[in-house]
């Protein structure tokens, strides 16, 4: 019901909400969104070439996002046991095409074996089966993520000031207020729209002791950090665009 709830709040879309049917829902916990300024030029040549990289306060910026799926389930249907709740880890980017602003994913890590296979048949995303475990500790999440190729995650991180929702034009709101996600499967681009109520973000304080997750070398130095305690999500079927 919280996830369908999501469609009585639509004033705050860059578009209207998609025709159709969406098919899932989905509940992100926990999560942390940890950024770092990247040169658009190594962005650029990781992304297909039918998307557009975009810039804030003079880069483009690389995001990794720990957090925790929780009722995962088609629509119509309530979240099936052991099967609608798994841990997960994003490596992504911001692009755009036709006018619609998104999300470039280059690895989406998963616990969850079942996940993985339907993520990357359902909708042609890059998702890898990972270990990973979130332990709590003194008020801070501790999440280590580790699978296959030396990519590798660990870090500790906790909501650090009151909840707020970031304005319009802000680097806050570029940088989580996404609304479709791109793919691409056999040079053909896809995009899948989504809908959530705007991000209820709070200061985050954060330890990144390891990172190797990114398909690049990060700069040196703290990223910048935003924690959300959770976001209830809909997503609509992947189409070519």
């Amino acid at each position: 019901m919280r996830q369908a709830s999501t469609l009585e709040e639509t004033a705050h879309r860059p578009w209207p909400v998609p025709d159709g049917s969406w098919v899932m829902g989905q509940t992100w916990d926990q999560l942390l969104f940890a950024h770092y300024r990247v040169p658009i030029e190594q962005l650029r040549q990781l992304v297909p070439e039918g998307l557009g990289v975009e810039q804030h306060s003079g880069s483009a910026w690389l995001g990794v996002t720990p957090f925790v799926v929780t009722g995962l389930r088609a629509r119509g249907l309530v979240p099936l046991p052991f099967t609608s709740s798994f841990r997960e880890l994003n490596v992504r980017t911001y692009v755009t095409r036709d006018g619609k602003p998104g999300i470039w994913f280059f690895s989406l890590d998963a616990s969850s074996q079942l996940a993985v296979e339907a993520a990357r048949r359902l909708y042609r995303l890059p998702y890898f089966r990972a270990d990973i475990t979130v332990r709590h500790r003194d008020g801070e999440i501790l999440y280590d993520c580790s699978r296959n190729e030396g990519k590798a995650f660990s870090g500790a991180y906790g909501p650090d000031g009151a909840v707020f929702n970031a304005e319009p034009g802000a680097l806050e709101h570029f940088l989580t207020e996404r609304y479709c996600l791109y793919a691409q499967h056999r040079g053909r681009l896809y995009r899948a729209e989504i809908h959530h109520r705007p991000w209820p973000l709070q200061p985050a304080r954060a330890t990144v002791a390891l990172n190797t997750m990114p398909p690049l070398e990060v700069p040196e130095g703290d990223p910048l950090v935003h924690y959300s305690e959770r976001q209830d999500v809909v997503i609509w079927p992947l189409h070519e665009v």
